[in-house]
């Protein structure tokens, strides 16, 4: 499938863009076994030569909304499903692939519905890359899981560590939240901390977003009060401290329901946090900011991103990623394309500045698919999610953009 978003002579010899530096050859990626409504596209993450996109609607296995993943893998220029991923023990509901990650040899698929603790206390599955099969090789569960805790409703994973927000948990007080951390030993994966907000407070939903990168994790708390109420926060653990806190997050003008931390992301010094329901270009137009680490705990607002286009409930930063100069925001309701089409922007740093390089929609995309729902970045390449695409009855799909540095 090929996208063409500026016009030929705009590109080089080598195909890419001389402006945005985006080649003009995009994958459009679609699950193998596509059905109506699998939300394919909700979740992905892409690192090296794989990607991971979540279904977590789909009926595997002939269970109800019990959920899967499908991995590709590129080779040369070419992205082919390698496999489907469905857990041993899925059932109706389990909601599996509702989040995803994926770092080297190994990927994590959260569950937030499933019930091994009660009902929607939730899981998570990590699978492991041998040869060229991806086999099941742990599930993951809360040691302290409780009914309704959700679990699983944000992953992320590198090296050989994992952490799982579980937004619902009542550790503080009621859904206050959650996320824990657990890291690899060999073939077991252990329970290492639990991470809890040093202020954390009732109705917080800490662990909705959950990130991590070396020895840094952030966990997003978006109905935090640090500004007003469900303003937002974000907090910063570092493993060198034995997974201490060390910075807690907010925007510089939080407001009212920004929902800032709806989406977080960190990549070494940089950490990307969106505010989706920002007011700065319109209702609900939305943000995202980034903060920069300045000393060896301090992180400060460095830029605060909005589209330069933006508009009333684009929903700009429901999604974020960043990897060394570029980020990426997703405006998942964004118009272009027809209402809530969707739309994903690029960011580029230059010293301590970061400008809109480009703006991103899919030149098949219509009203309500979605695309910017989800999205990721590594080295050249960019994944996004578009979980209501209508090739056939909103089963969804996913975008590859290879991105010359």
């Amino acid at each position: 499938f090929t996208l063409i978003i500026i016009v030929e002579d705009n590109y080089d010899v080598d195909g890419f863009n001389r402006v945005t530096g985006i080649h003009r050859n995009i994958t459009k990626i679609l699950a193998g076994d596509q059905t109506t409504f699998d939300r394919f596209g909700y979740s992905v993450s892409i690192d090296g030569d794989y990607a991971i996109v979540g279904a977590y609607l789909n009926n595997a296995k002939g269970e109800l909304n019990s959920g899967a993943a499908y991995i590709f893998n590129r080779s040369g220029t070419t992205w082919t499903e390698q496999v489907k991923l469905t857990p041993n023990d899925g059932a109706s509901g389990d909601n599996f692939g509702i989040s995803v990650a994926i770092d080297g040899d190994y990927a994590i698929v959260g569950a937030y519905g499933d019930a091994d603790r009660g009902e929607d206390s939730g899981s998570a599955y990590i699978f492991n890359l041998s040869g060229s099969n991806w086999t099941e090789q742990i599930k993951l569960t809360a040691s302290d899981g409780a009914s309704g805790d959700n679990f699983g409703i944000s992953v992320a994973m590198d090296g050989d560590y994992a952490i799982v927000g579980a937004f619902l948990n009542d550790a503080n007080s009621t859904n206050s939240g959650s996320a824990y951390v657990f890291s690899r030993n060999g073939t077991t994966w252990i329970e290492q901390v639990k991470l809890m907000a040093s202020d954390g407070a009732s109705g917080d939903s800490f662990g909705i977003s959950v990130a991590i990168d070396g020895v840094y994790a952030i966990v997003g708390a978006y109905s935090n009060n640090a500004n007003a109420a469900n303003s937002g926060a974000a907090y910063i653990f570092n493993r060198n401290n034995g997974w201490k806190e060390e910075a807690k997050l907010v925007a510089n003008d939080g407001a009212l329901n920004d929902l800032f931390a709806i989406s977080v992301a960190i990549d070494g010094d940089y950490a990307i946090v969106g505010a989706s329901e920002d007011d700065d270009n319109g209702g609900n137009s939305g943000a995202a900011y980034v903060f920069n680490r300045t000393t060896v705990t301090n992180w400060s607002q460095q830029a605060k991103l909005t589209a330069s286009d933006g508009a009333l409930n684009d929903q700009f930063g429901f999604s974020v990623a960043i990897d060394g100069d570029y980020a990426i925001v997703g405006a998942f309701l964004d118009d272009d394309n027809g209402g809530e089409s969707g739309a994903a922007y690029v960011f580029n740093r230059t010293g301590a500045n970061w400008s809109e390089q480009v703006k991103l929609i899919a030149s098949d995309g219509t009203e309500l698919d979605g695309f910017g729902i989800s999205v990721s970045i590594d080295s050249n390449y960019m994944l996004i999610g578009s979980d209501f695409n209508n090739i056939d009855s909103n089963t969804g799909s996913a975008y590859i953009y290879e991105l010359r540095r």
